[in-house]
C-alpha cells in the first residue's frame, strides 16, 4: 500500500514510524504548506516526494491512501478533497470543529464507499478491547453506573515543558487560537474510553467546564487563556445506565492517564492506562460476594493503523469510522450547550 501523510507535525511522526513498521507500506509522499518542514519530515523518514500543497499531491496522484494529520481545522476541508479523489483516509481526531461538518465528511465518505477511519489512539489499548468483550458476553451483567476520567498535570508539572513560554501548550489554553480546552483536546477520547468500553451508545449529556485563572488578566502575550482547564459531565446511556466522566489537566500526579470503572448487576470492571502500560481488574462471579478484584490479562489487540491497512487492501470498513467520531462531536458541542443553558440535553440520534 502507497500512503501519503498529510501533515508533518508531531503526530506526523508518530503514524511514520507505525506505518513504517507495517510490512507492505510504503510511504511515498509528505505534504505540508511549509517547505522546511515538510523537507525535513520526508528527510526523516526518507520519503520521496514532498508536496507543499494537498493539490499539487492529488495532481501527482501516486498513493492508495493518506493519513491525516493536518491541525483540526483543516481536517474538513482537505478531507473532503480526498474523498473527491476517491482516497481511503485515516483522520486524526477530532474529525472535525463540529458535528456539522464531522457529518458532511461522515455523508460524503459513505455516499463515496471509501474506507474511513478516525485516529481514537486508545482503541490500540488492549484492556479497552478486552473490557468490552466482557461487557457483551454479560459477564458483569447488565451495565448499570460507568465511571471514567482522563487526568493530566501538564499545568502543575514541568514534565512535558513549561506551557507559560511555550506556544505548542499555550494555543490549547486560548479559544482565541481555536481550542476548545480539555474537552476538545481529550473529550472525544475519554468519551469514546468510556461508550467503547461499555459497549453503550450516549443518549444524554449534562456537562459543566471551568477555567481557572492561571496568569495575570489570564493572558500570556497574544494568548488569552480562556479554554477550559476542566469539565465534569453526566451521563445518560442508551439502555438506561448512568455515568460520570471527568477530566483535567490540574491533576497532580497523573502525567496521562485514563481510568474506566463499569459497574453491572453481577460484577464489574476496571480499566488504567498511563504511561507505564495498561492494566485490566475484574470483580466477577464468587468475587463478588468479598469484594475482591483479579488482575487479568487483556493479551494484545491490532492497531489502528494496522487495521486501518488492513481495511484499505481488503476494502471492508473498520472502526472507528467517521460515522462513529461525528456521534461523538454531537455529544462534544452539546456538552458546551449544556454549561452554557446549564440544561441536560439529548445526544441520541433523533437529536437536531
Amino acid at each position: 500500500m502507497r500512503l501519503l501523510i498529510l501533515g508533518t507535525g508531531w503526530m506526523a511522526q508518530e503514524h511514520a514510524r507505525r506505518f513504517s513498521a507495517i510490512e507492505g507500506v510504503d510511504i511515498v509522499g509528505a505534504v505540508d504548506v511549509d517547505p522546511a518542514r515538510v523537507g525535513e519530515y520526508a528527510d526523516s523518514f526518507k520519503i520521496a516526494n514532498r508536496f507543499t500543497s494537498l493539490e499539487a499531491a492529488l495532481e501527482w496522484g501516486a498513493f492508495d491512501a493518506v493519513a491525516n494529520v493536518t491541525p483540526d481545522r483543516i481536517h474538513h476541508p482537505t478531507t473532503m478533497a480526498l474523498i473527491a479523489a476517491g482516497k481511503p483516509v485515516l483522520c486524526e481526531k477530532p474529525l472535525a470543529e463540529n458535528f456539522g461538518k464531522a457529518t458532511e465528511m461522515a455523508d460524503a465518505a459513505e455516499a463515496a464507499g471509501i474506507v474511513n477511519m478516525v485516529n481514537l489512539t486508545y482503541r490500540n489499548v488492549a484492556a479497552l478491547q478486552k473490557a468490552r468483550q466482557m461487557v457483551q458476553a454479560g459477564e458483569i451483567g447488565t451495565v448499570r453506573h460507568v465511571e471514567a476520567s482522563y487526568l493530566q498535570s501538564w499545568l502543575v508539572s514541568k514534565f512535558w515543558g513549561d506551557w507559560r513560554t511555550d506556544p505548542k501548550w499555550l494555543w490549547r489554553l486560548s479559544r482565541g487560537h481555536g481550542s476548545n480546552g480539555v474537552l476538545g483536546d481529550v473529550g472525544i477520547h475519554i468519551l469514546d474510553f468510556a461508550s467503547y468500553g461499555a459497549a453503550l451508545d450516549i443518549d444524554h449529556v449534562f456537562c459543566r467546564l471551568r477555567a481557572f485563572d492561571k496568569a495575570p488578566d489570564n493572558r500570556i502575550g497574544e494568548y488569552g487563556l480562556d479554554a477550559n482547564d476542566s469539565f465534569a459531565m453526566t451521563l445518560d446511556f442508551s439502555n438506561g445506565a448512568f455515568g460520570v466522566v471527568h477530566a483535567s489537566r490540574w491533576a497532580s500526579g497523573h502525567l496521562n492517564e485514563l481510568r474506566l470503572r463499569i459497574y453491572g448487576d453481577k460484577g464489574g470492571i476496571e480499566v488504567v492506562h498511563n504511561l507505564d502500560g495498561s492494566a485490566l481488574k475484574a470483580c466477577v462471579g464468587e468475587n463478588v460476594e468479598n469484594a475482591k478484584w483479579e488482575e487479568l490479562d487483556a493479551g494484545t489487540v491490532a492497531t489502528n493503523y494496522q487495521r486501518f491497512v488492513d481495511a484499505v487492501r481488503t476494502g471492508v470498513q473498520a472502526e472507528p469510522s467517521f460515522r462513529h467520531a461525528a456521534e461523538l462531536q454531537k455529544v462534544l458541542d452539546l456538552a458546551v450547550v449544556s454549561d452554557e443553558k446549564r440544561a441536560e440535553l439529548r445526544a441520541s440520534a433523533d437529536t437536531q
